[in-house]
């Protein structure tokens, strides 16, 4: 596991702060019932000291985990659409995201990159990471999640195009499976604009190249 991937894990292990704010849900003993019954299984007594509260702390992390289910789409926006005429392209790069795939429910994490162009409107700075927020703290594939957050972007803003590149190590293939420390995997959509028009698909990637490097 490269440095970059370690630091990272460390942030989504810690619980950062989310971007946006869903609704709390109630008090719900399902899930820390069937974590209890995981300890169980597995060979582990839950009533010693270290595991008391591990179904309940289990519970509330996964609460904050897919938070993005319970995310007002509306009050996410929160009327941060501006009129601008601006027609270049507008790229927000390195978001930094953390998943759960679905298939194993283990994270997966990493950096995306976002870009569109306006077409009358642009939408608050601040809104495209929350946007990469909500469809990322859910139970997840990475493709999915790619396409999701391009077309809720196309779908707001309805811009002359949209380009998403995700890039993302998964901790069901590095701790567990074929165990690739190593392994990443990006994935792209391309709408409008940037699918139609080969030169600025091009510059999109390599602005997304360069910042790269420039780590």
């Amino acid at each position: 596991m490269s440095n970059n991937q370690v630091e990272t894990m460390q942030n989504f292990l810690v619980f950062q702060e989310p971007l946006v704010e869903a609704e709390v849900r109630g008090d719900d003993t399902t899930i820390g019932n069937a974590v209890r019954d995981i300890l169980l299984s597995i060979g582990e007594n839950p009533e010693r000291q270290g595991l008391l509260k591990t179904p309940d702390r289990v519970a509330r992390m996964y609460d904050e985990l897919t938070a993005g289910y319970r995310i007002d789409p509306v009050k996410l926006i929160n009327g941060a659409l501006f009129d601008v005429d601006y027609s270049e392209m507008v790229l927000v790069k390195d978001i930094e995201f953390y998943s759960l795939c679905e298939h194993h429910m283990l994270p997966f994490f990493g950096r995306a990159y976002v870009a569109y162009i306006p077409n009358g409107k642009v939408i608050g700075l601040s809104k495209i990471p929350r946007i990469v927020e909500m469809f990322a703290r859910r139970l997840q594939v990475q493709e999915r999640m790619t396409a999701e957050i391009a077309n809720f972007l196309q779908e707001t803003l309805n811009p002359k195009g949209v380009a998403v590149l995700v890039e993302g190590a998964h901790m069901c293939a590095m701790m567990r499976g074929v165990k690739k420390s190593q392994a990443s995997m990006s994935t792209t959509t391309m709408l409008g604009a940037f699918k139609d028009d080969p030169v600025l698909r091009s510059e999109f990637l390599a602005q997304v190249t360069r910042s790269r490097r420039d780590e």
